[in-house]
């Protein structure tokens, strides 16, 4: 077994048909995790699994669609992964939406109430659905893809910075609660990342070059670089980190960047 080794884990990514959650998948299943590939729509999960399967091994990825802000598919999604493939070893949730842009003076209650259940409130129900299997086994990891959203104000993603600043204390709070069972629970906080979910902050040129301006990378951040954490803490490697935000941001935080 090597530090990074996830020979046999069951990893279940939510979010995970495109973008960080789906490169993510496509790192721990070359680390020899079984994975789950989970989103709303299942053409898109059968693709990635299809891929993830073919350059893997058949039998290494299995596609789960589920809406996150709906509990009973989320007991659905465990439940199939649990008939497929076994208890869940590694939770990642990293499945989130943010509906408004713009001053939080502006946000509808609707788009309030859909941020703080889709980032807060369904990473709870899974953590409660896939503790008990890791509790009975006396090991396991959640990792909670958060953002740097959360470690700092914002005049246009305000409500989508308070969900992902109450997933770092969600982290904190199963930490001590779940670590007498040796099980750990972490975040991750991504700066800017070229996925779908931050096209507004570098689909044009202008805006992309003011949100990279102030890091120390001067760049905008990959999914797959994204994934190397999660991994870690997944692994043998992370074995005594729990309750941490690791921050991979390219040096935005410290430098004032966006």
């Amino acid at each position: 077994m090597t530090l990074f080794d996830m020979t046999g884990q069951v990893a279940l990514i939510t979010g995970s048909s495109r973008g960080i959650g789906r490169a993510i998948a496509e790192a721990m299943a070359a680390q020899g995790a079984k994975v789950v590939i989970s989103s709303r729509k299942a053409d898109a999960c059968d693709a990635v699994a299809a891929e993830i399967n073919a350059r893997h091994g058949t039998g290494t990825a299995i596609a789960v669609p589920a809406n996150i802000s709906d509990k009973a598919q989320l007991e659905n999604l465990v439940s199939e992964t649990r008939a497929a493939f076994g208890p869940v070893t590694a939770l990642v949730c990293n499945a989130a939406s943010n509906p408004h842009y713009g001053p939080s003076l502006d946000i509808s209650d609707e788009a309030f109430r859909k941020i703080l259940d889709n980032n807060i409130l369904s990473n709870h129900w899974l953590v409660q659905l896939c503790a008990p299997d890791m509790i009975a086994a006396k090991a396991g990891s959640v990792t909670i893809i958060s953002s740097i959203g959360g470690l700092k104000g914002s005049p246009i993603l305000g409500a989508y910075c308070i969900s992902k600043a109450a997933d770092m204390q969600m982290a904190r709070n199963y930490a001590q609660e779940l670590g007498q069972h040796n099980i750990r629970v972490n975040c991750i906080a991504p700066g800017l990342i070229r996925t779908d979910m931050a096209r507004a902050l570098w689909d044009n040129p202008d805006t992309l070059k003011r949100s990279t301006a102030a890091a120390c990378l001067g760049r905008i951040g990959e999914p797959h670089e994204i994934a190397g954490a999660a991994v870690f803490l997944a692994s043998p490697a992370g074995a005594y980190t729990t309750g941490q935000t690791i921050v991979c941001d390219g040096g935005a935080t410290i430098s004032g960047g966006a």
